[in-house]
Protein backbone atom coordinates (compact mmCIF):
# COMPACT_ATOMS: atom_id res chain seq x y z
CA UNK A 1 0.00 0.00 0.00
CA UNK A 2 1.30 3.76 -0.90
CA UNK A 3 1.43 5.53 2.21
CA UNK A 4 0.78 8.89 1.23
CA UNK A 5 3.00 11.98 3.35
CA UNK A 6 1.80 15.79 4.27
CA UNK A 7 5.42 16.29 4.61
CA UNK A 8 6.52 19.39 2.31
CA UNK A 9 9.32 18.00 0.17
CA UNK A 10 11.10 21.13 0.75
CA UNK A 11 11.75 22.78 4.48
CA UNK A 12 13.69 25.81 5.88
CA UNK A 13 16.48 24.84 7.63
CA UNK A 14 15.00 25.71 10.75
CA UNK A 15 11.30 27.02 11.19
CA UNK A 16 10.25 25.62 14.06
CA UNK A 17 9.41 26.72 17.58
CA UNK A 18 10.28 30.25 16.21
CA UNK A 19 13.91 29.18 15.21
CA UNK A 20 14.17 28.53 18.90
CA UNK A 21 15.84 24.91 18.43
CA UNK A 22 18.45 23.99 15.73
CA UNK A 23 19.78 20.84 15.31
CA UNK A 24 22.57 21.51 17.87
CA UNK A 25 20.21 21.78 20.66
CA UNK A 26 17.18 19.72 20.04
CA UNK A 27 15.43 18.66 22.93
CA UNK A 28 12.76 17.37 24.73
CA UNK A 29 10.61 18.32 26.28
CA UNK A 30 9.80 21.20 23.65
CA UNK A 31 9.39 24.19 26.15
CA UNK A 32 5.81 25.08 25.57
CA UNK A 33 4.15 27.14 28.48
CA UNK A 34 0.68 27.29 29.38
CA UNK A 35 -0.13 30.00 26.81
CA UNK A 36 0.47 27.72 23.72
CA UNK A 37 -2.04 25.57 25.22
CA UNK A 38 -4.65 28.21 26.30
CA UNK A 39 -8.35 28.09 24.71
CA UNK A 40 -10.98 30.37 25.25
CA UNK A 41 -13.92 29.28 27.10
CA UNK A 42 -14.13 28.76 31.47
CA UNK A 43 -11.04 29.04 33.36
CA UNK A 44 -9.41 28.44 36.61
CA UNK A 45 -11.74 30.76 39.68
CA UNK A 46 -14.61 31.29 36.79
CA UNK A 47 -16.77 28.95 39.02
CA UNK A 48 -16.33 28.49 42.81
CA UNK A 49 -15.75 24.99 44.22
CA UNK A 50 -18.53 25.07 45.90
CA UNK A 51 -21.03 25.07 43.19
CA UNK A 52 -20.19 22.08 42.06
CA UNK A 53 -21.59 19.28 42.93
CA UNK A 54 -20.53 15.87 43.99
CA UNK A 55 -21.57 12.76 42.06
CA UNK A 56 -22.72 10.90 45.17
CA UNK A 57 -25.61 13.70 45.74
CA UNK A 58 -26.52 13.35 42.03
CA UNK A 59 -26.82 9.65 43.48
CA UNK A 60 -29.64 10.03 45.93
CA UNK A 61 -32.12 10.60 43.37
CA UNK A 62 -30.48 9.65 40.22
CA UNK A 63 -29.20 6.25 41.70
CA UNK A 64 -30.33 2.99 43.45
CA UNK A 65 -33.78 2.71 42.11
CA UNK A 66 -33.79 0.29 39.62
CA UNK A 67 -34.14 -3.30 40.53
CA UNK A 68 -30.88 -4.79 42.70
CA UNK A 69 -28.55 -5.98 40.07
CA UNK A 70 -29.34 -4.26 37.40
CA UNK A 71 -27.07 -1.20 37.14
CA UNK A 72 -29.50 0.35 35.11
CA UNK A 73 -30.30 3.68 36.53
CA UNK A 74 -28.55 6.72 35.28
CA UNK A 75 -26.01 7.15 38.19
CA UNK A 76 -24.98 3.50 37.99
CA UNK A 77 -25.22 3.81 33.76
CA UNK A 78 -22.48 6.68 34.28
CA UNK A 79 -20.64 5.30 36.73
CA UNK A 80 -19.74 2.10 34.56
CA UNK A 81 -18.49 4.30 31.36
CA UNK A 82 -15.35 6.11 30.59
CA UNK A 83 -17.11 9.38 31.35
CA UNK A 84 -17.27 8.04 35.14
CA UNK A 85 -14.48 6.60 35.16
CA UNK A 86 -11.95 8.78 33.79
CA UNK A 87 -9.88 9.38 36.29
CA UNK A 88 -9.11 5.86 37.30
CA UNK A 89 -8.07 5.17 33.45
CA UNK A 90 -4.24 3.76 33.77
CA UNK A 91 -4.47 4.26 29.86
CA UNK A 92 -4.56 7.80 30.14
CA UNK A 93 -2.25 8.39 32.83
CA UNK A 94 0.31 6.68 31.09
CA UNK A 95 -0.13 8.43 27.73
CA UNK A 96 -0.23 12.08 29.28
CA UNK A 97 2.91 11.35 31.10
CA UNK A 98 4.87 10.46 28.01
CA UNK A 99 2.82 13.67 26.50
CA UNK A 100 4.28 16.10 29.42
CA UNK A 101 7.93 13.94 28.78
CA UNK A 102 7.37 15.51 25.12
CA UNK A 103 5.90 18.73 25.35
CA UNK A 104 5.75 20.86 28.48
CA UNK A 105 2.64 22.15 29.93
CA UNK A 106 0.38 19.62 27.55
CA UNK A 107 -0.59 18.04 30.23
CA UNK A 108 -3.03 20.51 31.53
CA UNK A 109 -4.72 20.98 28.08
CA UNK A 110 -5.41 16.98 28.18
CA UNK A 111 -6.54 17.37 31.87
CA UNK A 112 -9.64 19.69 30.52
CA UNK A 113 -11.18 17.10 28.27
CA UNK A 114 -10.48 13.76 30.77
CA UNK A 115 -10.38 14.99 33.94
CA UNK A 116 -12.29 18.62 33.95
CA UNK A 117 -13.63 19.18 37.39
CA UNK A 118 -9.23 20.17 37.70
CA UNK A 119 -10.73 23.32 35.98
CA UNK A 120 -12.93 24.11 38.94
CA UNK A 121 -10.24 22.89 41.73
CA UNK A 122 -7.93 24.75 39.90
CA UNK A 123 -5.16 21.41 40.02
CA UNK A 124 -5.29 21.66 36.14
CA UNK A 125 -2.26 24.56 36.58
CA UNK A 126 -0.44 21.69 37.52
CA UNK A 127 0.51 19.81 34.45
CA UNK A 128 1.91 16.89 35.54
CA UNK A 129 -1.29 15.74 37.55
CA UNK A 130 0.73 15.65 40.85
CA UNK A 131 -1.75 17.65 42.55
CA UNK A 132 -4.91 15.86 41.49
CA UNK A 133 -7.10 14.78 44.22
CA UNK A 134 -9.96 12.16 44.77
CA UNK A 135 -12.63 15.12 43.56
CA UNK A 136 -10.44 15.58 40.20
CA UNK A 137 -10.85 11.84 39.55
CA UNK A 138 -14.04 11.56 39.36
CA UNK A 139 -13.81 11.99 35.50
CA UNK A 140 -16.68 13.90 33.41
CA UNK A 141 -19.18 14.24 36.41
CA UNK A 142 -22.71 14.48 36.51
CA UNK A 143 -22.97 18.15 37.41
CA UNK A 144 -20.10 19.49 35.11
CA UNK A 145 -22.14 18.07 31.95
CA UNK A 146 -25.14 19.60 33.17
CA UNK A 147 -23.90 22.79 33.92
CA UNK A 148 -22.51 23.58 30.43
CA UNK A 149 -23.50 26.81 28.75
CA UNK A 150 -24.31 27.02 24.89
CA UNK A 151 -21.19 29.30 23.60
CA UNK A 152 -23.33 30.41 20.97
CA UNK A 153 -26.23 32.48 22.57
CA UNK A 154 -30.04 32.33 20.92
CA UNK A 155 -32.13 34.80 21.85
CA UNK A 156 -35.56 33.17 23.15
CA UNK A 157 -33.82 29.69 22.89
CA UNK A 158 -30.89 29.70 25.22
CA UNK A 159 -31.61 30.11 28.58
CA UNK A 160 -31.22 34.31 29.83
CA UNK A 161 -29.39 33.94 32.46
CA UNK A 162 -26.49 32.42 29.51
CA UNK A 163 -26.02 36.36 28.20
CA UNK A 164 -24.56 37.60 31.16
CA UNK A 165 -22.15 34.28 31.56
CA UNK A 166 -20.71 34.66 28.23
CA UNK A 167 -20.36 38.46 28.25
CA UNK A 168 -18.67 38.08 31.56
CA UNK A 169 -15.89 35.55 30.43
CA UNK A 170 -12.24 36.83 28.57
CA UNK A 171 -13.12 34.87 25.37
CA UNK A 172 -16.02 32.71 24.37
CA UNK A 173 -15.25 29.51 22.57
CA UNK A 174 -16.41 30.21 18.57
CA UNK A 175 -16.16 26.17 18.07
CA UNK A 176 -17.60 22.84 19.89
CA UNK A 177 -13.66 21.19 19.62
CA UNK A 178 -10.77 21.70 22.40
CA UNK A 179 -12.19 21.67 25.78
CA UNK A 180 -13.58 24.64 24.95
CA UNK A 181 -16.75 24.63 27.50
CA UNK A 182 -18.10 27.24 29.45
CA UNK A 183 -19.77 26.54 32.62
CA UNK A 184 -22.33 28.20 34.53
CA UNK A 185 -20.97 29.61 37.52
CA UNK A 186 -23.56 29.34 39.87
CA UNK A 187 -24.21 25.42 39.16
CA UNK A 188 -27.46 25.69 37.69
CA UNK A 189 -28.81 22.43 36.65
CA UNK A 190 -29.63 22.44 33.16
CA UNK A 191 -31.15 19.53 30.86
CA UNK A 192 -33.42 19.18 27.38
CA UNK A 193 -36.88 18.26 28.63
CA UNK A 194 -39.25 21.16 29.60
CA UNK A 195 -41.34 19.23 31.18
CA UNK A 196 -39.04 17.73 34.13
CA UNK A 197 -39.89 18.89 37.63
CA UNK A 198 -36.83 18.24 39.99
CA UNK A 199 -36.66 19.15 43.68
CA UNK A 200 -33.48 21.44 42.88
CA UNK A 201 -33.32 24.62 40.49
CA UNK A 202 -33.28 24.14 37.22
CA UNK A 203 -33.16 25.45 33.62
CA UNK A 204 -34.26 24.21 30.28
CA UNK A 205 -31.46 24.06 27.75
CA UNK A 206 -31.92 22.78 24.61
CA UNK A 207 -28.07 22.68 24.04
CA UNK A 208 -28.15 19.50 26.17
CA UNK A 209 -29.71 17.94 23.33
CA UNK A 210 -27.32 19.18 20.37
CA UNK A 211 -23.88 17.39 19.11
CA UNK A 212 -22.14 20.76 20.04
CA UNK A 213 -22.09 19.72 23.63
CA UNK A 214 -20.32 15.91 22.79
CA UNK A 215 -17.61 17.78 20.39
CA UNK A 216 -16.40 20.05 22.99
CA UNK A 217 -14.27 17.37 23.85
CA UNK A 218 -14.67 15.00 20.73
CA UNK A 219 -12.86 17.01 18.24
CA UNK A 220 -9.16 17.94 19.40
CA UNK A 221 -6.67 19.53 17.13
CA UNK A 222 -3.32 20.00 18.86
CA UNK A 223 -3.26 24.02 19.70
CA UNK A 224 0.39 24.36 19.53
CA UNK A 225 0.67 23.47 15.83
CA UNK A 226 -0.68 24.87 13.15
CA UNK A 227 -2.05 24.78 8.78
CA UNK A 228 -0.21 26.16 7.05
CA UNK A 229 -0.83 27.90 3.40
CA UNK A 230 0.26 24.78 1.93
CA UNK A 231 -1.61 22.42 3.35
CA UNK A 232 1.58 20.95 5.74
CA UNK A 233 1.33 21.97 9.47
CA UNK A 234 3.99 23.67 11.69
CA UNK A 235 5.04 23.74 15.44
CA UNK A 236 3.87 27.63 16.14
CA UNK A 237 6.08 30.45 17.98
CA UNK A 238 6.66 29.85 21.43
CA UNK A 239 4.81 31.16 23.95
CA UNK A 240 2.18 32.03 22.18
CA UNK A 241 -1.85 31.38 21.70
CA UNK A 242 -2.68 29.92 19.04
CA UNK A 243 -3.53 32.26 15.71
CA UNK A 244 -6.53 30.52 15.66
CA UNK A 245 -9.16 28.02 17.73
CA UNK A 246 -10.68 26.59 14.07
CA UNK A 247 -9.97 23.02 14.81
CA UNK A 248 -9.82 22.65 10.81
CA UNK A 249 -6.82 24.64 10.97
CA UNK A 250 -5.07 22.48 13.91
CA UNK A 251 -2.94 19.29 13.30
CA UNK A 252 -5.65 16.29 13.98
CA UNK A 253 -5.48 14.37 16.87
CA UNK A 254 -9.59 13.21 16.80
CA UNK A 255 -11.93 14.68 14.43
CA UNK A 256 -15.00 12.80 15.77
CA UNK A 257 -17.09 15.48 15.73
CA UNK A 258 -16.13 16.88 12.31
CA UNK A 259 -16.81 13.66 10.92
CA UNK A 260 -20.13 13.88 11.91
CA UNK A 261 -21.02 16.86 11.11
CA UNK A 262 -19.82 16.67 7.39
CA UNK A 263 -22.21 13.02 7.67
CA UNK A 264 -25.62 12.80 5.98
CA UNK A 265 -26.58 11.69 9.88
CA UNK A 266 -26.07 15.93 10.76
CA UNK A 267 -27.42 16.99 7.56
CA UNK A 268 -30.61 14.52 7.17
CA UNK A 269 -30.43 11.60 9.91
CA UNK A 270 -30.05 8.09 8.71
CA UNK A 271 -33.12 5.43 9.12
CA UNK A 272 -30.82 2.92 10.44
CA UNK A 273 -33.61 0.26 10.67
CA UNK A 274 -32.92 0.49 15.17
CA UNK A 275 -29.53 -0.68 15.18
CA UNK A 276 -29.28 2.49 17.34
CA UNK A 277 -31.38 4.73 19.20
CA UNK A 278 -33.05 2.45 21.08
CA UNK A 279 -36.50 4.02 21.61
CA UNK A 280 -36.14 6.93 20.15
CA UNK A 281 -36.79 5.34 16.68
CA UNK A 282 -35.10 4.42 13.80
CA UNK A 283 -33.65 7.84 12.76
CA UNK A 284 -30.65 8.67 14.23
CA UNK A 285 -29.18 12.09 13.88
CA UNK A 286 -27.08 13.26 16.73
CA UNK A 287 -24.40 11.85 19.27
CA UNK A 288 -27.03 11.56 21.69
CA UNK A 289 -28.62 9.18 19.52
CA UNK A 290 -26.31 6.38 19.53
CA UNK A 291 -24.33 7.36 22.54
CA UNK A 292 -27.18 7.91 25.07
CA UNK A 293 -29.97 6.21 23.25
CA UNK A 294 -34.16 5.86 24.24
CA UNK A 295 -35.23 3.55 27.04
CA UNK A 296 -37.53 2.95 28.96
CA UNK A 297 -36.97 4.28 32.34
CA UNK A 298 -37.66 6.02 35.17
CA UNK A 299 -35.19 9.68 35.26
CA UNK A 300 -35.19 9.97 39.40
CA UNK A 301 -36.15 7.04 41.57
CA UNK A 302 -39.63 9.40 42.08
CA UNK A 303 -40.10 9.50 38.64
CA UNK A 304 -42.79 8.58 36.02
CA UNK A 305 -41.34 6.00 33.59
CA UNK A 306 -40.26 7.89 30.42
CA UNK A 307 -40.78 5.80 27.34
CA UNK A 308 -37.37 7.88 25.61
CA UNK A 309 -35.31 8.79 28.78
CA UNK A 310 -31.58 9.09 27.35
CA UNK A 311 -29.33 6.66 28.95
CA UNK A 312 -26.18 7.37 30.72
CA UNK A 313 -24.19 4.49 29.30
CA UNK A 314 -21.90 6.61 26.86
CA UNK A 315 -20.82 3.38 25.23
CA UNK A 316 -18.47 3.10 22.85
CA UNK A 317 -15.44 1.29 22.02
CA UNK A 318 -13.49 0.77 25.00
CA UNK A 319 -14.14 -2.83 25.54
CA UNK A 320 -10.07 -3.59 26.52
CA UNK A 321 -9.86 0.03 28.32
CA UNK A 322 -12.66 -1.07 30.73
CA UNK A 323 -11.19 -4.39 31.30
CA UNK A 324 -7.63 -2.09 32.31
CA UNK A 325 -9.81 -0.45 34.51
CA UNK A 326 -11.52 -3.09 36.77
CA UNK A 327 -7.95 -4.72 37.08
CA UNK A 328 -6.75 -1.64 38.43
CA UNK A 329 -9.72 -0.54 40.27
CA UNK A 330 -9.97 -4.00 41.55
CA UNK A 331 -9.25 -2.77 45.21
CA UNK A 332 -11.00 0.84 45.10
CA UNK A 333 -14.07 0.89 47.39
CA UNK A 334 -15.50 3.53 45.35
CA UNK A 335 -15.74 1.41 41.75
CA UNK A 336 -18.24 -0.97 41.94
CA UNK A 337 -16.86 -3.82 39.13
CA UNK A 338 -20.83 -4.66 38.44
CA UNK A 339 -20.94 -0.89 37.13
CA UNK A 340 -17.26 -1.57 34.88
CA UNK A 341 -19.10 -4.76 34.18
CA UNK A 342 -22.50 -3.93 32.92
CA UNK A 343 -20.44 -0.55 30.89
CA UNK A 344 -18.47 -2.82 28.88
CA UNK A 345 -21.79 -5.28 27.91
CA UNK A 346 -22.84 -1.91 26.42
CA UNK A 347 -19.65 -1.32 24.76
CA UNK A 348 -19.12 -4.48 23.23
CA UNK A 349 -23.01 -4.03 22.12
CA UNK A 350 -21.92 -0.96 20.16
CA UNK A 351 -19.07 -2.37 18.56
CA UNK A 352 -21.14 -5.25 17.27
CA UNK A 353 -23.35 -3.36 15.69
CA UNK A 354 -20.96 -0.63 13.85
CA UNK A 355 -20.62 -2.45 10.81
CA UNK A 356 -21.01 -5.34 8.17
CA UNK A 357 -19.67 -7.64 6.65
CA UNK A 358 -20.59 -8.87 3.30
CA UNK A 359 -18.79 -11.69 0.92
CA UNK A 360 -19.39 -12.28 -2.65
CA UNK A 361 -17.50 -15.26 -4.77
CA UNK A 362 -16.90 -15.32 -8.43
CA UNK A 363 -14.34 -18.07 -9.40
CA UNK A 364 -11.48 -18.02 -7.31
CA UNK A 365 -12.25 -15.02 -5.55
CA UNK A 366 -13.91 -13.48 -2.91
CA UNK A 367 -14.76 -10.03 -2.71
CA UNK A 368 -15.50 -8.59 0.97
CA UNK A 369 -17.25 -5.22 1.69
CA UNK A 370 -16.97 -3.94 5.27
CA UNK A 371 -19.97 -0.95 5.76
CA UNK A 372 -19.76 1.55 8.06
CA UNK A 373 -22.69 1.88 9.84
CA UNK A 374 -21.62 4.74 12.30
CA UNK A 375 -21.80 8.45 11.95
CA UNK A 376 -17.94 8.68 11.92
CA UNK A 377 -15.07 7.09 10.44
CA UNK A 378 -14.44 3.88 11.61
CA UNK A 379 -12.65 3.42 13.52
CA UNK A 380 -12.51 6.93 14.94
CA UNK A 381 -11.65 8.60 18.51
CA UNK A 382 -8.29 9.10 19.68
CA UNK A 383 -6.21 7.34 17.12
CA UNK A 384 -3.30 6.06 18.59
CA UNK A 385 -3.48 1.96 19.34
CA UNK A 386 -6.97 2.14 17.38
CA UNK A 387 -7.32 -0.33 14.45
CA UNK A 388 -9.82 -2.45 12.81
CA UNK A 389 -8.85 -5.24 10.44
CA UNK A 390 -10.89 -7.94 8.25
CA UNK A 391 -9.87 -11.52 9.20
CA UNK A 392 -10.53 -14.26 6.37
CA UNK A 393 -10.23 -17.94 7.02
CA UNK A 394 -10.66 -20.40 4.15
CA UNK A 395 -11.77 -24.04 4.99
CA UNK A 396 -11.80 -27.21 2.74
CA UNK A 397 -14.82 -30.00 2.42
CA UNK A 398 -12.92 -31.64 5.79
CA UNK A 399 -12.87 -28.41 7.82
CA UNK A 400 -8.88 -27.89 7.57
CA UNK A 401 -7.82 -24.62 7.33
CA UNK A 402 -5.99 -24.10 4.21
CA UNK A 403 -5.16 -20.00 4.64
CA UNK A 404 -5.59 -17.27 6.22
CA UNK A 405 -5.98 -12.98 5.76
CA UNK A 406 -5.11 -10.77 8.94
CA UNK A 407 -4.04 -13.33 10.90
CA UNK A 408 -3.80 -12.24 14.61
CA UNK A 409 -1.45 -14.40 17.11
CA UNK A 410 -3.14 -13.68 21.07
CA UNK A 411 0.18 -14.88 22.53
CA UNK A 412 2.40 -12.71 20.39
CA UNK A 413 -0.67 -10.12 19.68
CA UNK A 414 0.98 -9.71 16.46
CA UNK A 415 -0.93 -8.94 13.36
CA UNK A 416 -0.18 -9.92 9.63
CA UNK A 417 -0.70 -6.75 8.40
CA UNK A 418 0.46 -7.40 4.94
CA UNK A 419 -2.04 -9.84 3.83
CA UNK A 420 -5.57 -7.90 4.48
CA UNK A 421 -6.13 -3.80 5.01
CA UNK A 422 -5.36 -2.24 8.20
CA UNK A 423 -8.52 0.40 9.34
CA UNK A 424 -6.16 2.97 11.19
CA UNK A 425 -4.69 6.35 11.23
CA UNK A 426 -0.96 7.10 11.78
CA UNK A 427 0.71 10.32 12.04
CA UNK A 428 4.34 11.38 12.26
CA UNK A 429 7.13 13.73 12.40
CA UNK A 430 8.06 15.97 9.37
CA UNK A 431 11.75 17.08 8.77
CA UNK A 432 11.26 19.68 10.37
CA UNK A 433 9.81 18.07 13.47
CA UNK A 434 12.65 16.33 13.55
CA UNK A 435 14.88 18.52 13.55
CA UNK A 436 13.73 20.66 16.60
CA UNK A 437 13.10 17.15 18.36
CA UNK A 438 15.96 14.85 18.00
CA UNK A 439 13.29 12.37 16.47
CA UNK A 440 13.43 10.53 13.47
CA UNK A 441 11.13 11.34 10.41
CA UNK A 442 7.97 9.50 10.00
CA UNK A 443 5.36 7.68 11.52
CA UNK A 444 5.40 8.32 15.53
CA UNK A 445 3.77 7.21 18.75
CA UNK A 446 4.88 10.98 20.32
CA UNK A 447 1.18 12.08 18.99
CA UNK A 448 1.60 15.34 21.27
CA UNK A 449 4.75 16.18 18.98
CA UNK A 450 3.30 15.40 15.63
CA UNK A 451 2.90 17.20 12.61
CA UNK A 452 1.76 14.68 9.48
CA UNK A 453 -0.92 12.47 8.78
CA UNK A 454 0.93 9.59 7.38
CA UNK A 455 -1.87 7.05 7.31
CA UNK A 456 -5.61 7.14 7.43
CA UNK A 457 -7.26 4.37 5.72
CA UNK A 458 -10.61 4.34 7.89
CA UNK A 459 -13.81 3.71 6.24
CA UNK A 460 -15.97 7.06 5.96
CA UNK A 461 -19.51 7.98 6.87
CA UNK A 462 -22.59 7.87 5.09
CA UNK A 463 -22.42 11.55 3.23
CA UNK A 464 -18.57 11.22 2.77
CA UNK A 465 -16.95 14.43 0.73
CA UNK A 466 -13.36 13.90 0.06
CA UNK A 467 -12.77 17.77 -0.65
CA UNK A 468 -15.02 18.65 2.72
CA UNK A 469 -13.12 16.02 4.83
CA UNK A 470 -9.92 17.11 4.02
CA UNK A 471 -10.56 20.46 4.35
CA UNK A 472 -11.75 20.15 7.98
CA UNK A 473 -8.76 17.94 8.74
CA UNK A 474 -9.63 14.73 7.58
CA UNK A 475 -8.37 13.61 4.98
CA UNK A 476 -8.26 9.94 3.67
CA UNK A 477 -4.56 9.49 3.23
CA UNK A 478 -2.96 6.01 1.88
CA UNK A 479 -6.34 4.61 0.41
CA UNK A 480 -9.07 5.46 -2.13
CA UNK A 481 -12.50 6.38 -1.50
CA UNK A 482 -14.96 7.97 -3.86
CA UNK A 483 -17.32 10.80 -2.58
CA UNK A 484 -20.48 9.20 -1.14
CA UNK A 485 -18.47 6.05 0.19
CA UNK A 486 -19.20 4.51 3.24
CA UNK A 487 -17.85 1.14 2.83
CA UNK A 488 -14.67 -0.33 1.30
CA UNK A 489 -14.46 -3.57 -0.93
CA UNK A 490 -11.50 -6.11 -1.53
CA UNK A 491 -10.93 -9.58 -3.71
CA UNK A 492 -8.93 -12.11 -1.99
CA UNK A 493 -8.13 -15.34 -4.16
CA UNK A 494 -8.91 -18.49 -3.10
CA UNK A 495 -6.79 -21.19 -2.11
CA UNK A 496 -7.59 -24.26 -3.88
CA UNK A 497 -10.39 -26.69 -2.77
CA UNK A 498 -12.15 -23.83 -0.85
CA UNK A 499 -14.79 -24.82 0.52
CA UNK A 500 -16.16 -22.21 3.34
CA UNK A 501 -15.23 -18.44 3.96
CA UNK A 502 -15.38 -17.04 7.11
CA UNK A 503 -14.69 -13.33 7.66
CA UNK A 504 -14.53 -11.47 10.89
CA UNK A 505 -14.31 -7.67 11.29
CA UNK A 506 -12.02 -7.15 14.57
CA UNK A 507 -11.35 -3.68 16.51
CA UNK A 508 -8.35 -3.34 18.39
CA UNK A 509 -7.40 -0.38 20.76
CA UNK A 510 -4.20 -1.68 22.47
CA UNK A 511 -2.36 -2.78 20.13
CA UNK A 512 1.13 -4.01 21.39
CA UNK A 513 3.43 -1.71 19.47
CA UNK A 514 1.42 1.13 21.48
CA UNK A 515 1.57 -0.31 24.83
CA UNK A 516 5.42 -0.87 24.41
CA UNK A 517 5.86 2.94 23.07
CA UNK A 518 4.24 3.93 26.39
CA UNK A 519 6.16 1.31 28.56
CA UNK A 520 9.73 1.97 26.74
CA UNK A 521 9.21 5.24 26.23
CA UNK A 522 8.14 6.55 29.59
CA UNK A 523 11.16 8.12 31.73
CA UNK A 524 9.47 9.40 34.77
CA UNK A 525 7.78 7.26 36.49
CA UNK A 526 6.51 3.55 36.35
CA UNK A 527 3.02 4.25 34.92
CA UNK A 528 4.06 2.50 31.98
CA UNK A 529 5.24 -0.62 33.65
CA UNK A 530 2.15 -0.56 35.31
CA UNK A 531 0.20 -0.26 32.28
CA UNK A 532 2.50 -2.79 30.40
CA UNK A 533 1.47 -5.54 33.44
CA UNK A 534 -2.52 -4.64 33.12
CA UNK A 535 -2.42 -4.98 29.68
CA UNK A 536 -0.40 -8.42 29.98
CA UNK A 537 -3.05 -9.75 32.34
CA UNK A 538 -6.04 -8.97 30.59
CA UNK A 539 -5.48 -10.26 27.86
CA UNK A 540 -2.96 -8.37 26.05
CA UNK A 541 -5.69 -5.66 24.11
CA UNK A 542 -7.10 -8.50 22.31
CA UNK A 543 -9.09 -7.74 19.85
CA UNK A 544 -12.94 -7.86 19.74
CA UNK A 545 -14.87 -9.76 16.86
CA UNK A 546 -17.58 -6.95 15.37
CA UNK A 547 -19.47 -9.05 13.10
CA UNK A 548 -18.80 -12.33 11.14
CA UNK A 549 -20.11 -13.85 8.03
CA UNK A 550 -19.77 -17.14 5.66
CA UNK A 551 -19.92 -17.83 2.18
CA UNK A 552 -19.78 -21.39 0.38
CA UNK A 553 -17.72 -21.93 -2.79
CA UNK A 554 -20.31 -23.69 -4.97
CA UNK A 555 -17.59 -25.06 -7.56
CA UNK A 556 -16.31 -27.01 -4.78
CA UNK A 557 -19.39 -28.15 -3.48
CA UNK A 558 -19.96 -29.83 -6.84
CA UNK A 559 -16.26 -30.93 -7.27
CA UNK A 560 -16.55 -32.64 -3.73
CA UNK A 561 -20.00 -34.16 -4.85
CA UNK A 562 -22.14 -31.91 -2.62
CA UNK A 563 -25.83 -31.36 -3.36
CA UNK A 564 -25.71 -27.24 -4.51
CA UNK A 565 -27.31 -25.59 -1.76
Amino acid sequence: MRVISLRPRSFAAVVLLGALLPPAIAQLPLPTTPTDFHVPGTQVGDMPLENLIDPSVCRNCHGNYEPAGSHDDIHASWAGSLMGLGGKDPLYIAQVTNANQDVANVGSFCTRCHLPVAVVTGHVAQADGSTLDAQDKQGVTCHFCHSMVDPVYKSGVSPAEDESILAALDAVPQYASNAMFVLDPEGRRRGPRADANPMHEFLVSPFHRDAALCGTCHDVGNVAVSKQGNGTYRYNALDTESPTHDPAQLFPLERTFTEWKLSSFASTGVDLGGRFGGTRGPIVSTCQSCHMPGVAGRPWFGGAIRPDLASHEFAGAAVPSLDLIAAFTANDPDVDPAHIAVGRAKALSMLQRAASVELTLNGNQVTARVTNHTGHKLPTGHIEGRRVWLNLRYYDAAGNLIGENGHYDPLTAHLDEASTTVYEMLVGLSNDAATATGLPVGVTTHMALADTIEKDTRIPPRGFNNAAFEAAGAPVVGIAYADGQYWHEQAYTLPANTLRVTATLYYQTLTRHYIEALRDGNVTDNWGDLLHTLWENTGKGAPIAMTTTHAFSVDAIFDDGFDAP
